[in-house]
């Protein structure tokens, strides 16, 4: 089926319910979209010195994609393909400090770069080895030597899709930030994963649906920008709640910002607080199974539980309930498509043309 948004958000509908439920859509998407566009696949804490490896499948239930990163002897970081070139075993299958990767199906061995190294019984075997034969690098790309994001055939190089994010907020220091692990959970939505984006992408329903956090942001200030391939969300605080102490000059001097809610297409979020980081990557398992990962970096813990940051898994919470609604109500024959505020969702708008355009 074709799909389309208008361009004009005064005249826009939202795409249809059926949409949700297109199982060929859905598939079309792994290429379509998830493999165009950054996709995090850990820290760099991970592969912190030289020899480190660390198997990942990246989007599992979805892509299935094994990739191994790893820190090679010359302090060089790389992301590989993880399976074997001569037969699709895994190499590697545990994390762990190496000096040569192995297949232990049959003994191929590999440099920590993906480089062939060397094969048994194939001293007959002509024209080998070839560049074939080594294991395929994938592009990997860090946010502030703290996340670790690939793309297999990437639409956008990596400096352009987050140079938005990093010039409001390239003032923290990220490489400071520090792994919470009491803090980071998975939460299971019985929804499609475009379905909590959609929820995501607005302030409309705050005073609805989070009482508590909108008695901290001022909802009449609450304002989203576009830019080419993600929003911001600008979270302004109500009067004496926390807020950052922004930097001299800084183009948002003077406003009393409670958080920086950045979305990237298609399943990023990076959710700037006074005290740190709330990554939220959105991984589609099934056509309505999606796990949301939080994932919470710490910068001045003495302001946590403070603000528009504190009590997100309470948000959380209150978010699924009201997207799986949507998801069973997306389901009747009575609905089709709604309306866009042209106020309120232009986020949404925007995420519904480039699902268009790229799916």
């Amino acid at each position: 089926m074709k799909y389309s948004v208008d361009p004009d958000i005064t005249k826009a509908s939202t795409l249809p319910g059926s949409y949700y439920q297109d199982v060929e859509m859905y598939d079309r998407s792994k290429t379509g979209i998830f493999s165009k566009f950054w996709q995090y696949v850990g820290d760099a804490e991970e592969i912190k010195s030289p020899g480190f490896v660390c198997p990942k499948l990246l989007l599992p239930g979805f892509l299935d994609e094994p990739i191994l990163l790893t820190r090679d002897l010359a302090d060089q970081t790389h992301c590989i393909s993880n399976v074997c070139t001569h037969r699709a075993n895994l190499v590697a299958e545990q994390p762990g400090n190496e000096r040569v990767l192995r297949c232990r199906y049959h003994g191929r061995k590999f440099e920590l770069d993906g480089t062939f190294v060397s094969m048994p019984e194939f001293e007959q075997a002509k024209d080998f080895p070839s560049e074939k034969d080594n294991l395929p690098n994938i592009e990997m790309q860090s946010l502030g030597d703290l996340l670790l994001f690939t793309a297999f055939n990437p639409h956008v190089p990596f400096d352009e899709y987050l140079k938005p994010v990093m010039d409001r907020v390239g003032f923290m220091p990220m490489n400071e930030f520090q792994f919470d692990p009491s803090r980071s959970r998975d939460y299971l939505v019985d929804a499609h994963w475009a379905l909590y984006c959609d929820n995501y992408l607005e302030g409309f329903h705050i005073p609805y649906v989070h009482s508590s956090l909108n008695e901290i942001l001022d909802y009449g200030e609450y304002n989203t920008e576009l830019f080419d391939y993600g929003n911001l969300q600008l979270g302004i605080a109500e009067g004496g709640e926390l807020s950052f102490d922004l930097p001299k000059g800084h183009q948002d001097e003077g406003k009393e910002v409670a958080a920086y809610y950045y979305w990237l297409f298609p399943n990023l979020m990076l959710n700037f607080y006074p005290w740190g980081l709330s990554v939220n990557v959105v991984q589609p398992l099934a056509i309505g199974r999606t796990r949301v990962s939080f994932r919470t970096y710490v910068w001045k813990p003495e302001l946590l539980d403070q603000g528009a940051g504190s009590g997100l898994d309470r948000v959380e919470r209150e978010d699924e309930i009201v997207v799986e609604s949507v998801a069973r109500g997306l389901r009747s024959q009575n609905y089709d498509s709604g309306r866009f505020s042209p106020t309120r969702e232009q986020g949404v708008h925007q995420f519904h043309r480039l699902l268009v355009e790229f799916g």
